[in-house]
């Protein structure tokens, strides 16, 4: 296991000389921001942030993640040269031996809350999400303040994309999302990349949008339908933990050879599809120890963040990426897999 630290570059409150201040974190998470998808990143774009971490003496381990086109998750006739642009960036990535790249194929919002700054008893934030207020939202008022990684919508957008999936059921977007991976996959083994799809967030239908990446199953019938070890999986415990159903250490070993990259967060169930964000240390419904025992029996040896943090102590940023709580927690998982191991 090597702990790790998403770093959002230069623009991020927090820098590079505060992570490596952290005693346990040896490697970085790049994120690509500044183009729009469909772009290609350039080897130039690599080796810019790869120079700037390794400069603090750290190491650039993953890169977190490759925007996938909306039209290629339609399906749309200009998919094939927006896949090309994937590819390019993909092999680009290899050139500079950059070996995870994380990406999702969430249809249009990607990680979705209804509550950005919910405060929990100690007056730390958290995010949190009700399906019910979901469920109720006034789409005129649009998704502004709805969704904490995308960018906003109007509500005259959220209609307008709603309507162009409104044929696009789960079949429809699985068989899109295989027709990708059949292109990316063969160019991610000649690159030397491991591409690790991270699970819909949370994990099932908001707006009747299909999602694809949920639980055992689904994920099973990824891998099944393009059989490479470049096709993986970012085990995200927050993810999927909000599902009941989903027994995390079983999923750990069943895909032990597809896990390439993992995310430790943690959540509270409050009801039927409905959650808020917790510490890491919390047990109210996450099982840490028996996760990270898990991955200590399949031997993962990959890169692993603490992800979605409290925000505490005052501290201000991105929405559950402060330093203060991930530090903490980065040195829980830390003590936890030593004690575990040992």
């Amino acid at each position: 296991m090597k702990l790790t630290w998403r770093w959002f570059g230069e623009g991020d409150t927090v820098s590079l000389e505060q992570i490596k201040q952290i005693p346990v974190i040896e490697g970085i998470v790049g994120t690509l921001e500044g183009k729009p998808a469909g772009e290609v990143w350039s080897v130039a774009d690599f080796v810019g942030i790869k120079q700037t971490v390794e400069a603090q003496g750290l190491s650039l381990d993953v890169i977190e993640s490759i925007a996938v086109h909306e039209a290629i998750k339609k399906g749309l006739p200009e998919r094939d040269a927006l896949i090309d642009a994937f590819c390019e960036s993909i092999r680009n990535m290899g050139k500079v031996g950059i070996p995870v790249l994380c990406y999702n194929f969430m249809p249009v919002f990607d990680w979705m809350r209804t509550n950005l700054v919910y405060q929990l008893a100690d007056k730390s934030m958290v995010t949190l999400y009700d399906h019910q207020a979901m469920l109720d939202y006034d789409l005129s008022q649009g998704f502004e303040a709805r969704v904490a990684w995308a960018h906003g919508f109007t509500g005259e957008q959220v209609q307008a994309v709603l309507a162009e999936y409104s044929q696009i059921d789960e079949d429809a977007l699985f068989k899109n999302f295989v027709y990708f991976l059949e292109r990316v996959i063969p160019v991610a083994e000649e690159a030397g990349v491991f591409l690790a799809v991270h699970p819909d967030d949370p994990p099932w239908s908001i707006m009747g949008l299909p999602r694809i990446v949920r639980d055992a199953k689904s994920i099973q019938r990824i891998f099944d339908a393009v059989p490479s070890r470049h096709n993986g999986l970012t085990f995200c415990t927050g993810s999927l933990g909000t599902s009941p159903d989903n027994d995390l250490p079983a999923m750990v070993h069943q895909f032990a050879d597809r896990i390439h990259f993992v995310h430790l967060r943690n959540v509270a169930l409050t009801g039927f599809q409905s959650f808020y964000e917790v510490a890491h240390t919390d047990s109210t419904h996450i099982d840490m120890p028996a996760i990270m025992q898990a991955l200590i029996d399949i031997g993962f040896e990959g890169p692993l963040r603490p992800d979605h943090g409290r925000m505490i102590w005052g501290e201000t940023g991105r929405v559950g990426y402060g330093l203060y709580d991930r530090a903490l927690a980065a040195m829980y998982l830390y003590g936890l897999w030593q004690g575990l191991k040992r």
